[in-house]
């Protein structure tokens, strides 16, 4: 067998070796599957979400249940779940992303700092208005609350995520510390929306524009105290 040294060389500058053809067809064969997984990734969480908002606060559902739903395998699941405990973390990652992504488009409307604040604010209480999302929403989180149970994982954060969107108008309000700021003003207004989710209350306009309001004097700059 001839050696190519012109190989040789480039793989002593690159201590990396090329993939070999084994590795090459399998990364080949992934790519050709990868709409087809994203797919059944997307049916999983939907079925999920469903099946929990079903299900309520009174039971969970099995993996049969949720493939059943979803129309797949049990194959199909733990292609691309571990167990149920990671499908629940996800649907919680993707419906934090579709809310933060819902909420991004809302505040673009806004010209001023305060206006995205107040669409923020509106967006967020607007989950505990809607009884299909807000009993999804809770399912979800009562799932996730029993999968949390006895485990030393960190407890996943909803508020934090949110929260970034409101840096940049913190920041322009004249916030010290817009980041801070931020990931207070989203604990309070996230933690608000749980306590409404789970006494499945409605919050009031009243409500909405307090908080509106106070979201606002948090990311605004230090008072300005007036001497008499």
């Amino acid at each position: 067998m001839i050696l190519d040294m012109r190989n040789a060389t480039s793989n002593a500058q690159n201590p990396s070796p090329p993939l070999d053809v084994a590795a090459r067809i399998a990364q080949q064969t992934l790519a050709s599957r990868a709409p087809d997984y994203s797919s059944e990734v997307r049916r999983l969480l939907d079925a999920g979400r469903e099946v929990m908002r079903r299900c309520g606060t009174t039971s969970r559902p099995r993996v049969a249940d949720i493939v059943a739903e979803a129309g797949l395998s049990n194959d199909a699941f733990y292609r691309h779940f571990s167990s149920k405990d990671v499908l629940v973390a996800a649907i919680l990652e993707d419906g934090t992303e579709r809310l933060g992504s819902y909420l991004t488009h809302q505040m673009a409307k806004e010209p001023s700092a305060e206006g995205m604040v107040r669409r923020w604010v509106v967006g967020v209480m607007q989950q505990a208005a809607d009884e299909d999302i807000a009993a999804a929403t809770l399912a979800v989180l009562w799932n996730a609350g029993g999968a949390l149970q006895g485990s030393s994982a960190a407890r996943p954060s909803a508020s934090d995520p949110l929260a970034v969107l409101l840096v940049e108008p913190f920041a322009e309000l004249g916030s010290s510390d817009p980041e801070l700021d931020a990931i207070l003003s989203g604990h309070a207004v996230v933690g608000r929306l749980s306590d409404h989710l789970w006494a499945g209350t409605h919050p009031s306009r009243a409500e909405t524009d307090h908080l509106v309001g106070f979201c606002v004097r948090a990311g605004s700059g230090p008072a300005v105290t007036r001497r008499r």
